[in-house]
This record gives C-alpha cells, sequence and structure tokens, in this order.
C-alpha cells in the first residue's frame, strides 16, 4: 500500500485535473500576517452556486461560508507571492471547482489608490468605527419604498476603495429581498412593510471590501428592530368561562379569574389590558364585580339565592391601551352558576296520616309520605332522611327513603298483636344528608314533624310459645325416662292452652319426647357427652302446638348436657421400681369427666399392713408421692390404692412396686424378691434363669457321674473330673496354649490358696500364690483325687461319685484357688491386673450370699435356702446334696 502523502498528492493532481477552475484571486496583504487575521473576501457563489464541501490545499488558511479567508496562524511572505487553492464540492450536481489564491506582498505605493498623503503609507490595525446603532423600522411602515433605514460606512474608505454588501435574513435568506445596500455608499434600504409579530427583528452580516478583494475591516453584525405598531387586539383564551359559587357566599368571595392575551409587543401600553363587566344577566342588582387589572370576578351581592337566581351571565371587556378610549377591545362571555346549600329545610306536605295492618304481618309496607324542599333536586340539600321519633319502643317499624322519589318507606318489621295493642300512633322526623346552613338574615326553623296512626286488625292465629325458646339443662347419664321440664302453649285469643296438643316433627337430635297433652318433656335415651352427637354438649329441638282449628305455633327447646360424675378415677401408672435409694414414686390419676367432678383426688392405701409400711405425700391436685415409711425387705408389693374425685366416686387401684437391690431400675431386668413374710413373685426372666441354672446344675452332675466309669470302678474323683467341672468363661484376654484340653495340672500347696478378710462392713478376696508343690511335680507325682482327699489317702474306693458338699468343698477350695493364682500370672510370672480386682462395699448381701465363682463356703448348711423353694425344685435340691 502507498504512503498517505503519495496518494494525497495523487488525490489532489487527480481533483486538479477533473475540476473546473474560476478565475484567480490576487490579494495583495503585508509581508507578515498575525494569525486569525482576514485576508480578504472570496465570491464563492459566482464559482459555484451551492458549494456543500470547501476546503484549502494550505493548513495556514481557511475559508468561511460567506468566502472569507482567515490565516489559522502567522504566516510570513518569504518570497513576494504565496499561492495556494481553494476547492469546492457539490455532491448532489457531482461538481467540483477550485480557485487560486495568490497573496502578494503589498508596494510601498500603489499607483492604482487615489492620492492619499505625500509620504508613503503603511497598514495598520486602527480602532474600527464602522459600526452604527441597530436600526429600528417601524412596523406596517407606509412607505414610499424603498425606504432608507440605515447607512454604514468603514473608516478604511479614507485609505481605499470600499465596496458595500450584506448577506443574511432579509437579503438573501427569507425574507429574501426584504433589505438591500448600495455598494458604493453603504445605505441600507427597505423594500417593503413588516409585521412585526413575524419577524420582530433582523441580524444582517455587512462587509466592507477593496475592489482587488481585500477585507481591511472585519464583517459587520447589524441589527435590524422592528418597532411594534397597535395593530392585534387583546382576545380571550377561552370563547366562555364557567364558574361557580356557593349561595349566601360573604362579599369579596373569589368566583373566579378571565385571562386574556395580547400579541403586540410586551411590557408596552400595547398590552397593557383593562377588564370591565358590560353587562349582567338577569338584569338585576348588580351580584359580582370585576377587577380592572387582573381580571378576578369576586361576589358583590351580600344575598345570592340559588332558589331565586340560578346563574348569572356576564359580558365582560378586555381593552388595550390601559383601557384608552382609543384602545383595541374585545368582549368576552362568563357564565356563574349558583351553587345549592342546604338553606331550606324539608317540611312534611301532610302533618297526619292514618294506615292499618293485621297482625302478626312482618316486612310489609303500610305507608308512603313526601315531603317538601326547595333545594336542588338530586343534591345532598334536598335527599330526605326520616326517623321515627315517638311511639316505635319495641322496634316493631322501620321507615327509609326511596332514592327516585324521595320519599319516606314505612314498613313493620316485627308482628304486631292486636291483643296488646288495637292502634300504634308514630311520630316522624325529617331532615336532610347536608346539615342545614341558615341564611344570612334568617330565622332558625324547626324540625318538620309528621303523626302517623297505625290501625292493628285482628286475625285468628295459632297458639304462641311463651318463652318463644326454653333453655333445659339436663344430667349427664340421666334415667330414661326422666322430667326435665315442660313447655306449654298459650291461644292468644283465650290466653290458656286449653284444647293445645304438642309433638316434635321429625328430622331432629331424638334426646327428648314431649307428652301431648301436658307438655311435659322426658329423656328417651341415656345422654352422655362422650357419645356420638352428644360430644356437642347441646341440640336445639323445635317443638309444634297445634290448637282445635289447626293452627299451629312454633317453639325451640335448648338442651344443654350438663357434665355429670359417670368415671371412677384411676391411676395412670401402676408398674413401678424402686431401688435402694428409696425414692419416692409419684402417683398421677386421671379422671374423664369435667370439673367439678374431677380433681382434687383424694388418695388412700386400703389395706392395714401395708399402710404401715408406706406412706402417701400430697403433690398437688391429681398427683401424690409413695414412699415406705421404714427399712422395708426387697420384693414386690402390692398395694390398693383408692382414689377418691371431687365428686366423691371412689376408683380401686392395684400398685405394684418392686423394691429391688439395685442402683437403676433397668438393673432389676423384672426380677422377682422374697419378702419377708416369705411369699415369693418370680418374673418370666428370673425363672428361666433358674430352669438354665438348673440344666447347667445337672450337666456338671452327670459329667462327674460320667467320670467314675461303668460296672465297678473306684469311688475318686479325679483332675480330670475337676478339669469338667471348672469351665473358665468370660475370658477378656488369650488363653494359653495346652497339649492336652482334658486335663488341668492341678498344684498341691502347703498353704490354703486362697482366703477371706472382711474388715468392718468391707470384704475384699486375695489370692496367694502356695507354695511347695509346683505344677511339674504335681504332674510327675501323679493325679490326686477327691477320694484320696476324703479317706485321708490315696486308696480307691468304689461308690457312686455322690459325695457331701464338706467333701466337695475341702477337695476343689485350694486347688480351685491355685487355678486362680495361675490365671493373674502373664508369661513372665508376673500378676496380671485384668483377672481379679479388689471391689468397695456397694451395700448388704442378699439371704442367698455370694454367688461368685470364688465364693467361700466352709458350711454344709450354708445350702439351708433351697428348703424354701417350691416343691418342683425339691427333686433337684435333692440330687445336688446328699443327706
Amino acid at each position: 500500500m502507498a504512503p498517505a502523502a503519495p496518494r494525497l498528492l495523487l488525490g489532489l493532481l487527480v481533483l486538479s485535473l477533473c475540476c473546473e477552475a474560476c478565475k484567480k484571486v490576487i490579494f495583495h496583504v503585508p509581508s507578515e500576517l498575525e494569525a486569525d487575521t482576514l485576508v480578504g473576501r472570496v465570491d464563492l457563489k459566482e464559482c459555484l452556486q451551492s458549494a456543500e464541501f470547501i476546503s484549502s490545499t494550505d493548513e495556514n488558511f481557511k475559508i468561511l461560508e460567506d468566502g472569507s479567508v482567515y490565516t489559522t496562524s502567522a504566516v510570513s511572505l518569504s518570497a513576494e507571492k504565496k499561492t495556494f487553492t481553494i476547492l469546492l464540492k457539490d455532491n448532489q450536481e457531482n461538481v467540483q471547482k477550485k480557485i487560486h489564491v495568490s497573496l502578494v506582498e503589498r508596494e510601498k505605493k500603489t499607483q492604482t489608490q487615489k492620492t492619499r498623503h505625500a509620504r508613503d503609507t503603511v497598514l495598520k490595525r486602527t480602532k474600527r468605527r464602522w459600526g452604527p446603532i441597530p436600526s429600528v423600522m417601524l412596523e406596517n411602515s407606509l412607505g414610499p419604498f424603498p425606504l432608507q433605514i440605515q447607512q454604514v460606512q468603514s473608516d478604511t474608505a479614507q485609505n481605499y476603495t470600499i465596496y458595500y454588501s450584506a448577506s443574511g435574513p432579509g437579503i438573501d435568506q427569507d425574507p429574501k429581498g426584504l433589505f438591500y445596500i448600495e455598494r458604493e455608499t453603504g445605505n441600507i434600504f427597505a423594500t417593503r412593510a413588516v409585521d412585526r409579530e413575524q419577524y420582530p427583528s433582523f441580524q444582517i452580516i455587512c462587509f466592507a471590501t477593496t475592489p482587488d478583494g481585500y477585507s481591511p475591516e472585519v464583517p459587520l453584525v447589524h441589527t435590524i428592530r422592528i418597532e411594534d405598531d397597535n395593530d392585534n387586539a387583546p382576545y380571550f383564551t377561552q370563547d366562555l368561562f364557567e364558574f361557580s359559587v356557593l349561595e349566601n357566599s360573604k362579599p369579596g368571595t373569589v368566583v373566579g379569574k378571565l385571562i386574556a392575551e395580547d400579541r403586540d409587543e410586551p411590557y408596552t401600553l400595547h398590552t397593557t389590558l383593562k377588564y370591565r363587566i358590560v353587562s349582567q344577566n338577569p338584569p338585576v342588582t348588580p351580584a359580582f364585580s370585576l377587577h380592572g387589572d387582573t381580571g378576578v370576578i369576586s361576589v358583590l351581592l351580600p344575598q345570592l339565592d340559588r332558589e331565586l337566581v340560578p346563574s348569572y351571565t356576564l359580558l365582560v371587556e378586555v381593552r388595550d391601551m390601559a383601557g384608552q378610549p382609543f384602545g383595541l377591545c374585545t368582549t368576552g362571555t362568563a357564565v356563574i352558576r349558583i351553587a345549592d346549600t342546604n338553606d331550606n329545610a324539608p317540611s312534611f306536605k301532610q302533618i297526619q296520616y292514618e294506615t292499618r295492618v293485621e297482625e302478626n304481618r312482618v316486612n310489609v309496607e303500610i305507608l308512603r309520605v313526601s315531603v317538601l324542599d326547595l333545594d336542588e333536586i338530586g343534591s345532598p340539600g334536598s335527599q330526605a332522611v326520616y326517623e321515627i321519633i315517638k311511639g316505635n319502643d319495641d322496634r316493631a317499624f322501620e321507615i327509609t327513603t326511596d332514592k327516585n322519589t324521595n320519599e319516606g318507606i314505612l314498613c313493620v318489621v316485627k308482628g304486631l298483636d292486636y291483643e296488646s295493642a288495637k292502634q300504634r300512633v308514630l311520630v316522624i322526623a325529617v331532615n336532610n344528608e347536608a346539615p342545614y346552613m341558615l341564611a344570612p338574615h334568617s330565622q332558625q326553623l324547626s324540625q318538620s314533624t309528621s303523626s302517623v296512626t297505625v290501625h292493628v286488625l285482628d286475625v285468628d292465629e295459632g297458639p304462641v310459645f311463651k318463652p318463644c325458646h326454653l333453655r333445659i339443662d339436663v344430667k349427664e347419664c340421666e334415667d330414661i325416662g326422666t322430667a326435665i321440664g315442660r313447655y306449654v302453649a298459650e291461644d292468644p285469643e283465650t290466653g290458656n292452652s286449653e284444647g293445645i296438643c304438642y309433638r316434635i316433627p321429625p328430622g331432629q337430635c331424638n334426646w327428648i319426647s314431649i307428652d301431648e297433652k301436658s307438655g311435659e318433656v322426658r329423656t328417651i335415651k341415656v345422654l352422655d357427652r362422650d357419645v356420638g352427637e352428644m360430644r356437642r354438649g347441646q341440640c336445639n329441638i323445635t317443638v309444634l302446638a297445634i290448637d282445635r282449628n289447626g293452627k299451629t305455633g312454633t317453639g325451640t327447646i335448648q338442651v344443654f348436657i350438663q357434665p355429670g360424675n359417670k368415671n371412677y378415677p384411676r391411676i395412670t401408672t401402676t408398674e413401678y421400681i424402686m431401688c435402694r435409694d428409696r425414692k419416692p414414686i409419684c402417683l398421677t390419676a386421671q379422671d374423664d369427666d369435667e370439673s367439678p367432678y374431677s380433681t382434687p383426688f383424694v388418695y388412700r392405701i386400703t389395706d392395714r399392713s401395708l399402710a404401715s409400711m408406706w406412706k402417701i405425700t400430697r403433690h398437688n391436685d391429681n398427683s401424690v408421692y409413695l414412699s415406705p415409711k421404714g427399712d422395708i425387705p426387697f420384693g414386690v408389693y402390692r398395694i390398693p390404692v383408692s382414689v377418691i374425685d371431687n365428686g366423691g366416686k371412689v376408683g380401686e387401684n392395684y400398685v405394684n412396686v418392686n423394691v429391688c437391690d439395685c442402683v437403676t431400675p433397668t438393673e432389676c431386668n423384672g426380677e422377682a424378691r422374697q419378702l419377708g413374710s416369705g411369699n415369693v413373685t418370680l418374673g418370666l426372666w428370673a425363672i428361666l434363669a433358674m430352669i438354665l441354672g438348673s440344666l447347667l446344675l445337672l450337666l456338671i452332675l452327670i459329667t462327674i457321674c460320667g467320670c467314675c466309669g461303668a460296672g465297678v470302678m473306684q469311688r475318686h474323683v479325679t483332675d480330670d473330673c475337676a478339669n469338667h467341672n471348672l469351665i473358665i468363661s468370660n475370658t477378656e484376654a488369650p488363653g494359653e496354649e495346652v497339649m492336652d484340653h482334658n486335663i488341668i495340672p492341678l498344684q498341691t500347696t502347703n498353704d490354703q490358696g486362697g482366703y477371706g478378710i472382711k474388715t468392718g462392713d468391707q470384704q475384699t478376696f486375695e489370692m496367694t500364690k502356695g507354695r511347695g508343690h509346683t505344677l511339674e511335680s504335681v504332674k510327675g507325682g501323679g493325679h490326686q483325687t477327691l477320694g484320696s482327699v476324703k479317706e485321708g489317702g490315696g486308696q480307691p474306693v468304689m461308690d457312686t461319685c455322690r459325695y457331701s458338699y464338706s467333701e466337695w468343698h475341702n477337695f476343689t477350695h485350694p486347688r480351685l484357688g491355685e487355678k486362680v493364682h495361675l490365671c493373674r500370672q502373664d508369661e513372665e510370672q508376673k500378676h496380671s491386673e485384668d483377672y481379679l480386682l479388689s471391689y468397695n462395699y456397694e451395700g448388704k448381701g442378699s439371704l442367698a450370699g455370694s454367688v461368685g465363682c470364688c465364693s467361700d463356703q466352709h458350711e454344709e448348711e450354708a445350702l439351708d435356702f433351697l428348703d424354701q423353694l417350691e416343691p418342683k425344685f425339691r427333686t433337684l435340691a435333692e440330687t445336688c446334696i446328699r443327706r
């Protein structure tokens, strides 16, 4: 791509070849030109009539639309001549032209000038004095035309031959041809009259140039002002002004404002307006005044009465020139409507009315009354509001307003009774919706009233229940057929109940029945608030009364079921576990009855023997605390407790308390304890545990017997038998591997392998390692049997393998201690803490004694507790003990 500079030169070259050149222009200028200096003016329209694009090939010069050439920076003519080109372009016509401009340094003395001073003169910047004051031309001037309105002259005309020209609105712009300027004199002329409202002023640009096109003066902006002529009459902004004012308004009340305008020059006499009222219709006393300067209409008459004159029409005038007779004027119309106020009270057309109505008729219209009101129809001041001010204490009558006719409609809303009153006299008053406003200089009027006499006509009517609604309260759970009340009706004609029968229509709640003759009310079912539809506790039953003539009357019985004492109080929870802390048990009772047949409850222990062991302490209205009076034996106690509610109803309850040797109730697991009286209560888990224990004991005995052999065998118990009896369970550490799982080596010790020590209430059990025989010596010395221990030697004796407890104890006790001692040692022959630990005292032991695997039983009589078992366990016990 070619560089930008060569392309620009190429474009200018092509443009210069394609463009048509106009005549050459030469400007004589000084050798030094400052920035923004006017060089001269070129007639562009002579070259191209409509130039849309104007540019210069020299960036030191700029060309304005009027052809003025200015410098953009300081220019120095290094040579005596400098040239550049003005380019013109019309895009619509696709025409391009150019003007060559040459700047020639001005000679010291020009021969073409007129004879000036004798010495050479040099062009200098002097004070411009050729701008005249703004010109004034009278609007709608009558001429003669052309009419000279101003002259412009340049001071440079003393040194140069100056030609004048001008451009702008009125010359070469719309309205074209209205002004022109003489070339040689600078006189400005108008060619025709001007309307100021259309063209209030003109701004034209005047030029002063030398014949060669040089402009020694800056273009002059000259203003031609058109002086206003009073050629426009004022006019109202509306064809018709409409206002409204309340009647009886005070004088000075503002009604409205008239607005007029004038197109002439503002703030002159031509637009200074004055208002006045020309006439008033109807032609009565003037009711309004009009402010001359502002056009504000105010009330003048102290009494504006809408009922006399509903509206006024004013003919008003507005005149300019401050209202002078020679000013221009216009008239308009203003209509003022008098708004209604409630200054006329309504009055009845009649002061007395009569009407008739049958007794017991309801919601029927019996009379219409009308009033007279002079206020505007349909306004709040004329809308009537009726009220009954006398004779309607029982509110049997009601009066409303018919919005269309403004009449009062009298109606009966409650049935009238001929027997009570044969006629009724009412007094009706009337007012308006709007409050009454007293007119000036008038007296207060009293409220208009009218009386109405209502005659009640007698008719044969049915019986009437008194009262219309009867409430009957029935206690809950009353027996069927219980009389709960009586409901009768009377004949209004006779005033008694003779010949009236009663019945209950079907389709209602069938709680009660009514006697056909007497009206006695009885229950037909047990009323229970906890059953079905009776949960609501009430029911409305309609009863019919029928006289001899077949006339009927209706009444309503409201049956209310009152809560009764039908439920026994009961203790909600009856199974409890009491641990050794003897914490009191909270007993809570519940009664489904409502107050006052429920709380507070009274608790009693009905068994005297248990009442001496247990006591009851009050907690709140429905709860007590049950606790033992002293230290009682462990076991299950069945305590009879009676609960008495507030209505005196007694509920018998049994509370089972398991007094257990435990810390928390969960430790008991439902096991029964033996009471001091000898009674034993066993739970399911206790029975299961005893059965499993018996089976285990039986298995041990069978194993021992099996060790004795078949046929004739020696009566002894080998270590093998002990191996089958000593079963290590619940091992929490890894066991030692042995070669023969059927043989458990025993170690004979000189000292007792284990011994018990009791100190006060604290008992600990220690195992000491035996001395003398070792495990190897036992293995080498042979086995020592239970028979040898019994007989004092190792002689074999034949028996049935049944021994006493003392024999079994003497044999197993030292060997069991040794086993425990060995179990406590780890691989390094050190005592292990994972097997046998000492515990502190945790409470008094049970009658059965310790059940641990290491119990120290020294006497055979310690198994006497087995004698207290039930018969079914004695057979098992006899197999375990040989008397």
